[in-house]
């Protein structure tokens, strides 16, 4: 199976070129501005939003070409990406992402929400220039959604009545609105007819989708190292994914261990074992396989190229993280 590196591998160069932009559109020279930055430049990042919409503007263009109106949208995607996970740290109260250190931990809290914000307020100010109300459109709404999403997934710790549509919204709002409105803006820029879009579209929901059902996956079936962060920690949390839901149609008495926040030696331990002891994480496995499956029927109709290639790719891509 491929790597991140190896499936970005036709858009290598804009990717060097798009960090080397960014360093100077977020303002080098700012210590804490640099700090936040460094979420962009650490060596784990696998920059796989920016690098969709290049591989995506290059398959749809007419010649391959990549315009400075999508090199634009790539770098504005990372913007946005970067600020959520700024903030989602101050949230989540963690240390290190990636082995590096976060913006509040190295600095504090307050630092952290206003360098996030400046990364938000950057990216609105690069998405007016580009002069598309619908491109504008769209990449507002992923940011709205972004803070949607963090708001849900607060607003539904440990509630074991939460229904299954809602755990798909909140997952929606915080990883697939991105990858799927900044795929549609990149068709709107080439001047993509309403059904390519919509394919767009459905390509960067579905793919999304997949990639969140299989990072909650992960979360009980990697180690401490495979993650970056210690195993379970989203159940720990009270926050109820795919492999929760449905352990708690088929083992009942693990809602008492989460509705009481595992107050009590053991029940965590206790509602892993249930978890993982039942069908519940191969329920999980499929439902991202079918996600994956629909992401990769959604871009059948692009023309041959190794942009191409590698975007069909990407979603047993996503999937190859669970073996």
């Amino acid at each position: 199976m491929a790597t991140v590196a190896e499936l970005l591998q036709p858009v290598e160069s804009d990717l060097d070129a798009l960090l080397a932009d960014l360093r100077s559109l977020i303002g080098a020279g700012h210590p804490i501005l640099q700090a936040a930055a460094e979420h962009l430049f650490a060596a784990g990042g696998k920059r796989i939003r920016p690098g969709i919409v290049l591989l995506l503007s290059r398959a749809i263009a007419p010649d391959g070409g990549l315009s400075s109106r999508h090199r634009r949208l790539a770098e504005i995607t990372e913007m946005i990406h970067t600020a959520s996970l700024v903030h989602d740290d101050v949230v989540d109260e963690a240390a290190t992402r990636r082995g590096v250190a976060t913006v509040h931990s190295r600095f504090n809290h307050r630092v952290a929400v206003l360098a996030g914000d400046f990364l938000f307020a950057q990216a609105s100010w690069h998405l007016a220039n580009l002069d598309d109300l619908e491109v504008v459109k769209l990449l507002s709404r992923v940011i709205m959604d972004l803070a949607d999403g963090e708001v849900r997934q607060g607003l539904f710790r440990y509630d074991t009545g939460q229904s299954f549509e809602t755990y798909l919204e909140k997952s929606y709002c915080k990883t697939a609105s991105l990858i799927a409105n900044s795929a549609r803006a990149a068709g709107v820029l080439t001047g993509l007819g309403e059904p390519r879009l919509d394919a767009l579209y459905r390509f960067g929901r579905q793919l999304g989708l997949a990639f969140q059902v299989v990072d909650d996956i992960l979360d009980f079936t990697a180690s401490d190292q495979q993650l970056g962060k210690p195993a379970a920690s989203d159940l720990a949390s009270g926050y109820l994914t795919a492999p929760v839901l449905y352990a708690l149609e088929e083992r009942p008495a693990l809602a008492g261990l989460i509705e009481r926040e595992f107050c009590e030696a053991g029940d965590l331990d206790q509602a892993l074992a249930m978890v993982r002891g039942c069908e519940a994480i191969g329920r999980a496995r499929a439902l991202a396989e079918g996600f994956a499956r629909e992401a990769h029927e959604a871009i059948e109709w692009l023309p041959p190229s190794e942009p191409r290639s590698a975007l069909r790719a990407l979603p047993e891509f996503v999937l190859s993280r669970l073996y």
